[in-house]
């Protein structure tokens, strides 16, 4: 009787990872992207980088666990973060929300789960999943725009992450809009973030609430900028406070006018706006950015683009991490199944004919007793 036994564990599942400023999401996927398990943790990341990496692989320890996925059979490990990222290295570069600088993030989850990592920026991450499964399926060229508490951009070229020179890259919340105002991310005056971000907005909302021109907004949430949230705005709007609206509309002029210079550098099919800001006020704010874009963009360019609200809301950034990673390590795990498949063949092959030997052996022996 054959007793080789050996089991053969295969590489298939694929990990997406959203690291955020107050929540991180993992989620489990299996080759064909379907997902098949998630867990969600606060982030905690002031309590510095080295706590916010161990909690980072703790999460994805837990995911397994929970759902008796063996660390084995991860085929790489895709996570988005919120900051310029060392493409070679997989370096995470530096984060403000966090408050963390040049944290070799790839090189901690190769060493702590024995397998691949792809690092890359979150709105990367998020624009590269609307690309592949949302807004912007089925795109040529797709460009996104995240206002949150600063303004992300991402762009997907031709089924690939568009990428600086050794660095990720379309920071386009630092880009210059007007003069006059300081940013924190780097001294720059008057950038996009600084006059459309919905923390510009929330700040320029509490003085109004402040000064009585927001009353709904002044009830609900008062003057604290960190209670003044995408809800609370919307709500605020709702109930008649007309100053709030005036002021999403003049941050919706600013994004206008982003995107007329998007068009005008890269006239893509889908421009996806999203984020937080975005679900909460869609229909105000879309069609006040369309509204910029058609009067001035210049006139061959008006019908050659969309301008959508995503669609896949929190897990775009997961999916499109998970699927980037897949993207850039399949052929090799495909080919390292093969090998362990082919190799586990050839060990049985061999154990079955030891066992056909012995049994040969046996009836010769049984021959020579009769």
């Amino acid at each position: 009787m054959n007793t080789y036994n050996s089991r053969i564990v295969l590489k298939d599942i694929w990990i997406g990872f959203d690291l955020g400023g107050t929540k991180m999401l993992a989620i489990a996927y299996d080759n064909d992207m379907k997902p098949i398990a998630r867990r969600r943790r606060k982030t905690r990341g002031r309590e510095g980088s080295d706590s916010g990496i161990a909690r980072i692989a703790s999460t994805i320890t837990r995911l397994l666990n929970e759902n008796d996925i063996e660390p084995e059979r991860i085929a790489g490990i895709g996570i988005g973060c919120p900051g310029p990222i060392d493409l070679d290295s997989g370096r995470l570069l530096s984060t403000p929300n966090l408050g963390w600088d040049n944290v070799d993030i790839q090189k901690f989850l190769s060493k702590q789960f024995d397998c691949r990592v792809a690092v890359l920026n979150d709105v990367d991450a998020g624009v590269y999943g609307e690309y592949r499964f949302g807004a912007a399926e089925g795109s040529r060229c797709a460009v996104g725009l995240f206002p949150g508490t600063g303004i992300g951009g991402g762009c997907v070229y031709e089924g690939k992450i568009l990428q600086g020179a050794g660095i990720s890259c379309m920071e386009i919340g630092h880009t210059r809009i007007s003069a006059g105002v300081r940013c924190s991310g780097g001294e720059i005056p008057g950038t996009l973030e600084t006059e459309a971000s919905r923390l510009s907005i929330a700040a320029e909302a509490a003085k109004l609430a402040y000064r009585g021109e927001a009353p709904a907004l002044f009830e609900s949430s008062g003057t604290d900028i960190a209670e003044i949230r995408s809800g609370a705005l919307a709500d605020s709007i709702k109930k008649g406070d007309k100053a709030v609206k005036r002021l999403i509309e003049e941050a919706a002029t600013v994004l206008g006018y982003a995107v007329v210079n998007i068009v005008h550098v890269l006239c893509p099919d889908k421009i996806i706006l999203g984020g937080g800001l975005v679900e909460a006020m869609e229909e105000l704010l879309l069609d006040n950015i369309r509204k910029v874009a058609n009067e001035c963009v210049m006139p061959v360019y008006k019908n050659r683009f969309k301008i959508v609200a995503a669609k896949l809301g929190d897990d775009a950034g997961v999916m499109g991490s998970a699927a980037w990673a897949k993207l850039q390590f399949e052929s090799d795990i495909e080919a390292e199944n093969a090998k362990e498949a082919n190799s586990e063949d050839a060990k049985k092959s061999k154990a079955s004919k030891d066992e056909g030997k012995k049994d040969s052996s046996k009836n010769d022996d049984e021959k020579k007793a009769d």
